[in-house]
């Protein structure tokens, strides 16, 4: 069994939660209130943010340039093709995705990237992609999974976001996993386990982050502007 196999079954019972979460669950059946589809895409736009900084830090690791184009080659479709989910998800909800850029963090999303954010500091090159796996991995199940059950046409609300990830996601994931085994393949016994904590730490957070688009977590206690301060 290949160290991401191990990963993979060690998180089972995530995985299954995160398909079957009520967010997961509302786009294969087509139904999701505007304000949650507007809750994911704030917080989503600010987690791809993160995500890009981090691919950044792990350029600075990088001792090859084959690595460093691999990381590369991920920000450019951050940048470039995951847009398309999100302008379908801001279609559905009637509002424009330039409307939905630049808020602030909800509670699960700011641990979510303090969480990357720190390995990425502080950790190594194998600790950086264990922590960031989760992301891929699970949004490529669900959209495959979607795929099989629903069948969507193009009459589906979530037809593009369904079939992006279950289409494409498989390109990224796999070049994760594929990474992930090679680093795990000549790393210690501790470096080994601190990737397995960063990686199921992660894949919690991100049931926490479908939860929160959901429910619409905000702050217990709402932040004073510097308007209503003034």
């Amino acid at each position: 069994m290949t160290f991401t196999q191990e990963l993979r079954q060690q998180a089972d019972s995530i995985f299954e939660a995160i398909v079957n979460h009520p967010f997961v669950r509302g786009i294969a059946a087509g139904r999701l209130g505007s304000e949650q589809l507007i809750h994911y895409v704030k917080q989503d736009f600010e987690y791809l943010n993160a995500y890009i900084r981090i691919y950044g830090i792990a350029i600075s690791k990088c001792t090859s340039r084959e690595d460093m184009a691999a990381f590369n080659e991920q920000i450019a479709f951050i940048l470039n093709s995951e847009v398309h989910p999100h302008q379908n998800f801001c279609s559905v909800a009637g509002v424009n995705y330039e409307q939905l850029q630049g808020y602030p963090l909800a509670p699960s999303a700011h641990h979510y990237i303090r969480h990357m954010l720190t390995v990425a500091h502080e950790g190594t090159l194998g600790e950086i992609m264990a922590v960031l796996l989760p992301c891929p991995w699970t949004y490529y199940e669900i959209g495959r999974r979607l795929l099989d059950e629903v069948t969507p046409d193009r009459t589906h609300p979530f037809y593009e976001w369904i079939h992006f990830y279950g289409d494409r996601g498989e390109a990224a994931a796999g070049k994760f996993l594929s990474r992930v085994d090679a680093w795990a393949e000549g790393a210690t016994i501790k470096e080994r386990e601190r990737m397995r904590e960063h990686f199921m730490l992660s894949c919690q957070l991100e049931y926490m982050f479908w939860d929160m688009a959901y429910k619409q977590e905000e702050w217990p206690v709402p932040f004073q502007s510097l308007v209503d301060a003034g």
